[in-house]
């Protein structure tokens, strides 16, 4: 595309030298060689530009968050990517007619689930001051005072964890009102001509691509300028992991993303082939799908699970379908105990609205359908809550699953399961290493063990017996130090709710 370099470029790079890129922030320590940048924030799982959407990315250890900046008829920022308000809360009319009293007086998240009802718009003051050392925001603005934003992004502190998108006016008043301390970022196309030339011009900290304009000699060319790098992934054809691997692989330093998770994942693994840690997905991806649902058994395949929980009961007329809880009232539209439904009954429900809109229409699946849906990639890891010995022992022969799972449940039913069929890999629960001698006594393949009791030398002792170690790092478990610290002791599988988590403890392992 640039064969070589133009003699005004030329004379910049041999005017200023090689520049050093802005000193930006780094939330993440050490930094990861690609960043991402949270499409508006966690919006899978949260309604978009909202606190909670911001916090979840603070949660999952993500970098960037990419949040829209408006003006309100008083002269505010708030955070809010359409022009009107219908479609992302129950407001009416554009944001530019309300004052924000009356734009912080609405409901900002019933419209994506019921769960978020009474969530408020987020002002850009307040997103800065949640922001603060702890994640960098993307100030993509729709409609600003640039001096105003100047005022809010300095009093914040935040100078080093912002960069301000916009177009050439904006960018340049952000950068004579802050005195050049903030950063800027504009869109380069390459019908912009030379790139370097293109940074010099807008005195640009930070560039954005789209995914199809990128490759290694123009990224290498911003590189030169100091200029970071930030690839456009948005949309189905380019937020994918084919995508990802090539514009990471010519160099980008941030990916804006629908995806993170995806993202990292896709980045680490084709570093590291082979985990020191296996990792099981409890009911599914749930943190971004409806719990127990083929949503969320498919994208913990994506996700590279080693093993997949589900839940399996028995409907009244002896069908097995996917469901942790007893009755049907949290996770369905439904209500009273599954036992008393027909399969049919249970097949109209909706079982993926409660977590969010996108979700709709999301059916409680047959237990037939969630091992489909593992595609021979994860491993099943099947919790028994409500099925016959029997009736298990036969559908893991039929679907070839006795190589291919764990069994999770009591001692007594472990027993019976195992003199029906004796290859399946039964994993009682642990509580303590004292009761392992009782437990062995069905050879199991593998432990669930309680999370307060792992330790070094428990673990190598059910080693020692050729026994498995799984642990639920469920509640207040799930931090990075612990995983980091059961990983290092030896452990064989972690399920958890936060796999973002788990992937941090390892990057982490491999650094050191």
């Amino acid at each position: 595309m640039f064969p070589c370099i133009s003699l005004f470029t030329a004379l910049l790079l041999t005017q200023t030298g090689s520049a050093e890129p802005f000193p930006f922030f780094e939330p993440v320590k050490p930094p990861r060689p690609v960043q991402v940048m949270v499409h508006r924030g966690l919006s899978v799982a949260a309604p978009e530009n909202t606190r909670r959407a911001i916090e979840m990315c603070v949660e999952d250890n993500y970098e960037w968050v990419e949040i829209d900046v408006r003006l309100t008829k008083d002269g505010k920022h708030v955070l809010f990517h359409d022009n009107h308000l219908e479609s992302k809360s129950d407001g009416e009319g554009a944001i530019a007619d309300h004052t924000l009293e009356q734009l912080l007086s609405l409901d900002a998240g019933n419209w994506f689930a019921s769960k978020f009802a009474g969530e408020k718009l987020l002002t850009l003051a307040d997103a800065l001051a949640m922001g603060k050392e702890r994640v960098n925001f993307y100030l993509d603005c729709k409609q600003i005072d640039p001096e105003l934003l100047v005022e809010e992004v300095i009093h914040a502190g935040m100078e080093k964890q912002v960069i301000v998108y916009g177009n050439s006016k904006v960018i340049s008043k952000v950068r004579e009102y802050s005195n050049k301390t903030i950063p800027v970022m504009a869109k380069w196309r390459p019908a912009l001509g030379d790139p370097v030339a293109f940074a010099a011009q807008h005195d640009l900290a930070a560039v954005e691509i789209d995914a199809e304009d990128i490759t290694s000699q123009v990224i290498g060319e911003f590189k030169k300028a100091g200029v970071k790098t930030q690839a456009k992934v948005l949309g189905a054809i380019s937020d994918n992991p084919r995508t990802w691997k090539k514009v990471i692989e010519a160099g980008t330093d941030w990916l804006q993303t629908d995806k993170p998770l995806e993202v990292l994942m896709t980045s680490f693994r084709s570093r590291n082939r082979v985990w020191p840690v296996k990792v099981a997905y409890h009911r599914g991806a749930n943190r971004y799908a409806p719990e127990n649902t083929l949503p969320a058994i498919a994208l913990a395949v994506e996700l590279g699970a080693d093993y997949i929980e589900i839940d399996i009961r028995t409907s009244k007329d002896g069908k097995f379908l996917v469901l942790h809880d007893t009755t049907l009232d949290r996770t369905t539209n439904g209500n009273g105990p599954l036992k008393e439904r027909t399969a049919a009954e249970v097949e109209v429900l909706d079982a993926g609205d409660w977590f969010s809109n996108s979700f709709t229409s999301i059916k409680v699946p047959t237990l037939d359908a969630a091992l489909t849906a593992m595609d021979n990639q994860s491993f099943a890891y099947l919790d028994c809550k409500d099925i016959t010995p029997e009736s298990l022992a036969k559908i893991m022969r039929d679907r070839d699953l006795l190589d291919r799972s764990v069994v999770y449940q009591s001692l007594e039913y472990l027993r019976d399961l195992k003199r029906i069929e004796p290859r399946v890999r039964a994993m009682p629960p642990l509580r303590n290493i004292a009761d392992l001698q009782k437990a062995a006594e069905i050879k199991p393949f593998a432990v669930d063990a309680a999370w307060r009791s792992l330790s070094k030398d428990f673990i190598a002792v059910c080693h020692e017996k050729g026994i498995l170690v799984f642990s639920d790092a469920l509640g207040s478990n799930e931090s990075i130090e612990k995983y980091r610290q059961a990983i290092e002791w030896g452990i064989d599988v972690i399920q958890t709710d936060h796999p973002a988590r788990v992937l941090r403890a390892v990057e982490l392992l491999e650094s050191k």
